[in-house]
């Protein structure tokens, strides 16, 4: 009897056995609760396209980026669109080229912007490195053969022309500039032996002297900005950083004794009464118009007069079309979206460990910044005319492609990275 009762109570604790052995097999058939799994699924569904199972590289590269800054350098895009719908219909017309010329134009170079910025955000702090000595040193063979062969236009020799295609080497190159200092000034700190200082200064001696032969004195001056920003954070000595202050002073001065252009537009800027109002600062005037007509809220969409009457209302005075027809509302969300894109930059690179990334950043994030600074300056008439695009609104092919190039270093140097190999 109580070997029976023992046979039976054997074979209970073997169904229980069993039971709980087939419910773990079965918790176990979702192999991706295995992590060796998860990373790797061989079957895709579509549910997992951009999730945080995706391993594939977009997947990765979409949760590893700064979407935010990606989405308002998207919405700056957008904006540029709009206004070129605005502004270059008058302006086509007047060179006899068909109303919307210029926006299939603008429309056109849309598509390879947005492949270049995503290519190069895909990119590693290494693969950056080497595009950047690519690009500087290819730029500056572009610039010297533009300087001999190049097209004048205004007095400058800024554009070489392939085809129906011109291109300006310059704003390829300042980019690129600012990564290579920001690698020169990394491998100094690492070792005190290597001539980074040097080679940095050679960096700016050779592109600030093309620069001004063609001249473009406005991007000498946002380049040197850059510079001195990544010295400053670098850890230049204040003497030092005085000297290098006091030298861009005497290079501003000796612009203005050397470069008639640059004495006629800062003796316009200081006294409005020494320039020919019909003239020399017309685009000036109309443009300050163009923003008391606008208000608020703008005189409303294709309804502004001063795209007829500025010659370049589409490019470097987009922006007083877009106080004119839609009014302080857009200008303001304009200048949002670049402080946004700006600090949010610095914001990510606040617990950054690698000095070439801390650097490169802010390089690259001053450029850009300044840039719509002086644009918005010059419109307003906060400062002495220069001709020079807003980042991503105006109308200019070589100036869309930098700038997407440029944001795209930006946003592959701040996405987030596990680990120190994939910075060296």
């Amino acid at each position: 009897m109580l070997k029976g009762s023992l046979s039976v109570t054997q074979a209970t604790r073997w169904r229980r056995h069993r039971e709980v052995s087939s419910e773990a097999i079965r918790k176990l058939t979702d192999l991706t609760d295995i992590p060796l799994f998860s990373q790797t699924p061989s079957v895709k569904t579509k549910d997992d396209i951009f999730s945080r199972r995706d391993t594939s590289i977009l997947g990765r590269w979409w949760w590893t980026v700064d979407r935010w800054s990606l989405g308002a350098i998207a919405i700056l895009m957008g904006i540029g669109v709009l206004l070129s719908f605005a502004a270059s219909p008058p302006v086509a017309d007047r060179l006899n080229l068909g109303g919307f010329y210029f926006v299939k134009r603008h429309v056109i170079m849309i598509l390879p912007t947005l492949f270049i910025l995503v290519s190069t955000s895909l990119m590693a702090p290494r693969q950056i490195r080497r595009l950047a000595s690519f690009i500087y040193f290819i730029g500056l063979v572009l610039m010297v053969l533009t300087i001999t062969n190049g097209m004048e236009i205004k007095g400058a020799r800024r554009w070489m022309n392939f085809g129906n295609f011109s291109i300006q080497a310059s704003e390829f190159v300042k980019p690129a500039f600012s990564v290579l200092v920001a690698w020169m000034l990394a491998e100094r700190y690492r070792n005190p032996h290597f001539p980074g200082m040097a080679i940095c200064c050679s960096l700016l001696g050779l592109f600030a002297i093309l620069l001004m032969m063609q001249p473009d004195l406005g991007m000498t001056v946002v380049t040197t900005a850059a510079w001195i920003g990544q010295l400053f954070i670098a850890g230049m000595p204040l003497f030092w950083m005085g000297f290098v202050a006091a030298m861009g002073v005497l290079g501003l001065i000796s612009a203005y004794f050397f470069f008639p252009h640059v004495a006629r537009r800062i003796d316009q800027f200081l006294d409005p009464s020494m320039g020919d109002p019909k003239h020399d600062l017309y685009q000036v005037h109309q443009s300050l118009e163009a923003f008391m007509n606008g208000g608020l809220w703008g005189r409303g969409p294709g309804e502004g007069t001063v795209k007829k009457y500025i010659p370049d209302g589409h490019a470097d005075f987009v922006f007083a079309v877009a106080g004119e027809e839609f009014g302080l509302i857009l200008c303001t969300v304009v200048v949002g979206l670049f402080a946004f894109i700006v600090v949010r930059s610095f914001l990510r690179i606040m617990h950054e460990s690698s000095l070439f990334v801390i650097l490169a950043v802010c390089g690259l994030i001053i450029q850009f910044g300044s840039q719509a600074l002086v644009n918005m300056s010059s419109t307003l008439h906060i400062i002495p005319t220069k001709g020079m695009t807003m980042p991503f609104i105006s109308y200019g092919g070589s100036s869309l492609l930098a700038l997407a190039m440029s944001m795209g270093m930006v946003l592959a140097l701040t996405r987030r990275r596990h680990g120190a190999a994939e910075v060296f």
